[in-house]
């Protein structure tokens, strides 16, 4: 059971009511300031010109609404704006959603009654994820459009992800014997104007990219040591005058795991001692970059995904509303809380880094392809016959046509604004395109490691080294091989991706937390 309300929300907390399911309780504390902000929105706002309350929305804001109106306009935003385009949400991301909303609205500056935190709650609670479309918002009005559908839901109106089907939120209620949620005062600009969805999607987003990155530094190391490569690369003699905590994490992270491997090799042992005779080396003294450059490749990125977090953790516990309901200092802010450019920067920035962590994964594959480049491995790491039968030839083209749409989709977001809404919105974050364009990079780049792990569980068959591997990578290629056995002969592959993908998604040998 998680507690909302009590603490800051953590990515712990996100991943276990996200992929695990877990149940969430409102913490009575937080119930109660919910209610006591309502109570001060109702006595302060009598006879007073409040946007969104007393007035109409965006633009429209010049026209005044009348008391009896104030209810009725609540329920015309959230119908309004549930115009979404696009593909539906995954139930996944749109229990993330739910979760950021919730936990954003606990803080009690948004003038809701406690209804809205609890209707919620239930939905967490009993499974049912919002049908939330992909495209609609801008990211600086809130997740007008995302949200909208949120709130449609709560109001027993639209169609919800229950049971794994898209189903009537009205008959879903009625089966669990849920009510809609009422409107009292402005619960409806409430649910809608704020960054939740794009928060919701980017620690999804962040959680999955922390076990990529993970996984980069373990199929790194195991492709150092199918290369029987030198230790001096993540030594730390080579690394602590380099003054990036990055890049030191990432070499002592393969140090830890390549500390116990028999193939890799010391170059004090193999080139300083001892007479050297040939003119012409066989050996390479250095390997290749996307071998022996991995801590400053992968530093990087281990330093931006710390910084996503903080942002995305900074805005997942902030309130993202306007205005803001204070009834501590009996007053009411208007601003822009809603503006989603931290969000859509840091989504822009994650995106960036796991394309380059992509480009590394195909490079280190290509390496093990090549056997113009490895010397050690036949073409393609083709276990059958040369010639007649083609190895892992096919499944090369889509890591690299994976890797060629993820650089695509790596322009940055941040920078398209599209002012809108009479020009009152006259410069957007476009949030919730970067978190999504970001998920969508993401999903790739499991794809490509993915076929990283089968070329290297071929390679250790082909070389007979799986006694020698160090002891994580003998983990590793023990577990992929129980869901993608060795080939010979050749047979289609697709299934073998889905495969190892789903168990790069399930599994952790990673160092970084």
């Amino acid at each position: 059971m998680i507690i909302l309300g009590k603490r800051r929300l953590t990515l712990q907390d996100i991943d276990a009511v996200v992929h695990k399911d877990e149940q969430v309780e409102l913490a009575p504390d937080s119930i109660n300031r919910v209610a006591e902000n309502h109570e001060f929105l109702k006595r302060f706002s009598a006879n007073k010109l409040i946007y969104g309350l007393s007035t109409g929305f965006g633009p429209m804001a010049r026209y005044r609404i009348s008391t009896e109106d104030q209810i009725a306009l609540q329920f015309n935003l959230i119908r309004s704006h549930s115009a979404g385009a696009g593909s539906l949400l995954p139930p996944l991301l749109a229990r993330a959603v739910l979760v950021a909303r919730l936990n954003s609205l606990l803080a009690g500056y948004s003038g809701i009654h406690p209804d809205t935190v609890l209707a919620l709650a239930n939905f967490i609670n009993h499974q049912i994820s919002p049908c939330i479309y992909e495209h609609g918002g801008v990211g600086a009005s809130g997740d007008l459009v995302q949200l909208a559908h949120l709130a449609l839901n709560l109001i027993g109106e639209g169609e919800v992800w229950y049971e794994g089907k898209v189903q009537p939120t009205k008959a879903v209620m009625d089966k669990l014997g849920l009510h809609p949620m009422n409107i009292h005062i402005r619960e409806g600009l409430a649910i809608v104007n704020g960054t939740s969805a794009m928060t919701g999607i980017g620690v999804v987003n962040l959680i999955l990219a922390k076990k990529l990155l993970n996984w980069s530094v373990v199929l790194s190391a195991m492709t150092n040591e199918l290369t029987e490569a030198y230790d001096d690369h993540f030594s730390p003699g080579l690394n602590k005058v380099k003054h990036h905590a990055g890049q030191r994490e990432v070499a002592a992270a393969m140090s830890t795991i390549l500390r116990d491997s028999q193939l890799i090799r010391k170059r004090q042992e193999h080139l300083y001692n001892g007479q050297l005779v040939q003119d012409i080396l066989d050996d390479k003294v250095q390997e290749y970059y996307s071998l022996r450059c991995v801590p400053q490749i992968l530093g990087p990125i281990l330093d931006t995904i710390a910084n996503v977090e903080k942002v995305l953790l900074d805005e997942l516990n902030s309130v993202s509303d306007n205005p803001v309901v204070d009834h501590e200092e009996e007053n009411i802010f208007h601003g822009g809380n809603f503006h989603g450019d931290y969000v859509s920067m840091e989504m822009d920035k994650l995106k960036i880094s796991i394309t380059k962590l992509a480009m590394l994964s195909e490079r280190q594959l290509n390496f093990l392809l090549n056997n113009n480049l490895n010397h050690k491995l036949p073409p393609f790491v083709n276990l059958g016959r040369l010639g007649f039968n083609l190895g892992m030839q096919g499944v090369q083209f889509t890591a690299v046509s994976t890797v060629a749409e993820n650089q695509t989709l790596s322009y940055p977001m941040y920078l398209h604004s599209i002012p809108n809404n009479n020009d009152n919105q006259d410069i957007v974050s476009m949030g919730c395109n970067a978190a999504l364009l970001a998920k969508k990079v993401v999903e790739n780049t499991f794809e490509v490691l993915a076929i990283q792990l089968m070329a290297i569980a071929q390679a250790v068959d082909y070389l007979e080294c799986e006694d020698r591997l160090s002891s994580v990578s003998k983990s590793v290629y023990g577990e992929v091989r129980e869901v993608f056995p060795m080939f010979v002969d050749d047979q289609p592959r697709y299934k073998d991706i889905e495969s190892v993908k789903n168990y790069l998604h399930r599994a952790d040998h990673g160092i970084f937390r």
